[in-house]
């Protein structure tokens, strides 16, 4: 994807990044993971009543000029602007988040990447356990990133994301090897936005992660989870967001 401000210097100082950039894995790692510890997984605009803007450059100045976060179509394709400038070769595909009672339609986002014939699955915009770094897809081993350990599965034509939740393998969504367009999301953008059963609409949510762990805000609790040790907090959700999920 790309927009007509983006800024590959400017979009790597955001995240602090300060190494090279190529199109090779270590970047690539590089720069999912510093995107995911410096620009929060947020609701904000939802919340407040608002559709998020899907025109790319409102993306870029909302998260980059104005150091704020989003949600993944938001993300994720700032991720993609900056792979674009870089040289990567990647394409979005559609999700099926299922930590709902119930199967949902592919609302999510993620990102594939492809170096050297292998295809990764790459994400900065997972509300939940997502990965911290590129998976590789067709990988049905057992990853652990950082202390987090992830595994995919092949179920029933769809390669399933399961993740280690308190010693409990818990699917996160489910995806297909299958390209999608960038308009293609404007449909699960208006939905998450508006439809009183999706998590968005019902609660104010911030989500990011560090180098030890990650911090969820979910309307006034505030779960930190750091060398696997969890402490849960009652906060005031403003007062925690802007010290725990704000870049200075």
């Amino acid at each position: 994807m790309t927009s007509s401000n983006f800024s590959l210097t400017d979009y790597l100082n955001r995240i602090g990044h300060n190494g090279e950039t190529h199109c090779d894995l270590s970047t690539l790692t590089a720069l999912m993971s510093a995107q995911l510890k410096s620009v929060p997984f947020e609701n904000t605009e939802v919340q407040a009543g608002r559709i998020p803007s899907l025109i790319p450059e409102d993306i870029y100045t909302k998260i980059v000029t104005n150091k704020r976060g989003g949600y993944c179509y938001e993300v994720n394709g700032l991720f993609t602007m900056a792979l674009t400038a870089i040289g990567f070769e990647w394409y979005f595909a559609g999700a099926r988040p299922m930590f709902y009672p119930t199967r949902r339609p592919k609302t999510h986002m993620v990102v594939i990447v492809t170096i050297e014939g292998k295809e990764y699955l790459c994400d900065t915009g997972f509300g939940g356990y997502g990965i911290r770094e590129p998976l590789e897809v067709t990988d049905t081993n057992v990853t652990v990133q950082n202390g987090d350990s992830f595994r995919v599965e092949l179920m029933n034509g769809e390669y399933v994301l399961n993740g280690l939740v308190q010693n409990e393998w818990e699917p996160q969504y489910g995806f297909a090897l299958v390209p999608q367009e960038w308009i293609e999301f404007s449909l699960a953008n208006h939905f998450n936005a508006t439809h009183p059963d999706t998590i968005f609409t019902q609660k104010k949510l911030a989500v990011m992660q560090t180098h030890n762990g990650r911090k969820i805000l979910v309307d006034d609790s505030l779960k930190i989870i750091e060398n696997g040790i969890t402490t849960i907090s009652t906060v005031n959700y403003p007062t925690a967001f802007r010290e725990h999920f704000t870049v200075l």
